[in-house]
């Protein structure tokens, strides 16, 4: 069992760095979607108000014909760009970077990326809200990201020489991702380098790892988790029986840099640690209400630290806050991302989707976290230059430190 080569690789990066996340991506992977559900959708007739209307089409119309006879490249312009566009657009007017349209290939990309196989460098993607730049936030252990040596923290600037400012999230993506074989070209901010990084890098086949354990001495179990997905809780329960196999005492679980994913996933995994009730919560623009809960009956019975950070998002700040709010575990490190909104993805007819936020979720004890986080019980700044000087991880240092004393009680 190895630990996963982003923990402990969080470099502060200063005025151009602040809080990740939009929607996270593995880079030509799974779009982990943030706090996700997913479903059909039954479309109902245009409304009296419509945006869609006479001389909304007209006007469309109009501007495709100026297109036509005015625009000076149209050779690379296909219909299908056109009509995308128009519809990326209608979803982009709602200025919400986590709803997103999704065309036919991007939508049969993102389905067959999650399956836990895809083609592409293998590091995990952020957005970064603040400078609206792409950001790297770890690295999949054998892949040829960690083999070219990007580090989390890193900054996209361009990808084959084009800037990604304010580029879609996941238009980012599926521009570093390829056929196997081929190489992309990356443009790297990194601190304290005194110029842009620049790396080719071959695309391979990635195996996605979302769950990785190591025993530590003492009989304390580190439980790293990456991101919930289809894939992560066969491999939550494969790693979790091993360390159990192991003799495992306590458990040090890590969240950092988890940007969330699948609420059914991490409702089950909740189950783990916290006791029967509510995992959390969310209400609609209705005032609906559904309710995550955990039956208590796979419960561990374990002294337990959290790590999170300010990476740690959405579905896995349900996890941290449902530990925090039932006192079953210890949270370690700091505040949280701070993501309290739900996003479904809808299915059209046609082979389309689109992802739009409908709900906002409380944890267990109903505290509602949209743009605060949850903070930590222990408090304790991750040491990026004790890192980078001979690979000291003191957040993970501090959770053992503190378990070793939970044991001891």
């Amino acid at each position: 069992m190895t630990q996963k080569s982003h923990k402990g690789l969080y470099i502060f990066i200063g005025v151009l760095i602040g809080a990740l996340l939009g929607a996270l991506l593995t880079i030509g992977g799974y779009i982990a979607l943030s706090t996700v559900l997913r479903r059909p959708i039954a479309l109902p007739g245009a409304k009296a108000d419509s945006a869609i209307n006479t001389e909304s089409t007209q006007k469309l119309l109009d501007l495709e014909q100026v297109i036509d006879d005015y625009y000076y490249d149209t050779d690379h312009v296909t219909k299908q760009q056109l009509e995308d566009g128009m519809y990326k657009g209608l979803m982009n007017a709602l200025g919400d970077p986590y709803s997103v349209y999704y065309n036919e290939e991007e939508m049969s990309e993102l389905m067959d990326s999650i399956s836990g196989t895809y083609y592409g460098i293998g590091a995990y993607l952020q957005l970064d809200q603040k400078t609206n730049l792409p950001t790297i936030t770890g690295t999949i252990p054998n892949t040829p990201a960690e083999a070219a040596g990007l580090l989390a923290g890193d900054i996209i600037y361009k990808v084959d020489d084009e800037e990604m400012y304010d580029v879609d999230i996941d238009l980012v993506a599926r521009r570093v991702r390829g056929p196997e074989g081929t190489q992309v070209h990356l443009t790297i901010y990194r601190e304290g380098e005194k110029d842009y990084l620049e790396f080719d890098i071959t695309r391979a086949k990635v195996d996605m790892v979302m769950v990785t354990s190591e025993m530590k001495e003492d009989g304390i179990g580190y439980l790293d988790i990456s991101e919930f997905t289809d894939i992560t809780t066969d491999q939550f329960k494969e790693e979790l029986a091993s360390l159990q196999e192991q003799g495992m005492k306590a458990m040090i679980l890590d969240l950092r840099g988890n940007p969330g994913g699948d609420v059914d996933v991490v409702t089950e995994i909740a189950g783990y640690f916290i006791p029967e009730g509510l995992v959390f919560y969310m209400e609609d623009k209705y005032g609906h209400r559904t309710e995550y809960k955990a039956d208590g009956r796979k419960q561990l019975d374990l002294p337990l630290v959290v790590l999170v950070d300010g990476n740690s998002a959405s579905a896995s700040e349900i996890l941290s806050g449902a530990i925090k709010d039932s006192g079953t575990g210890t949270l370690l490190g700091t505040t949280t991302y701070g993501k309290g909104i739900v996003q479904t993805i809808l299915d059209m007819d046609d082979g389309t989707a689109v992802k739009v936020t409908v709900a906002d979720y409380y944890t267990r004890n109903g505290n509602y976290i949209h743009k605060t986080g949850i903070e930590p019980d222990v408090k304790v700044e991750f040491d990026g230059d004790a890192y980078r000087e001979d690979g000291t991880d003191n957040q993970l240092e501090e959770a053992l430190k503190l378990i070793r004393t939970m044991m001891d009680e």
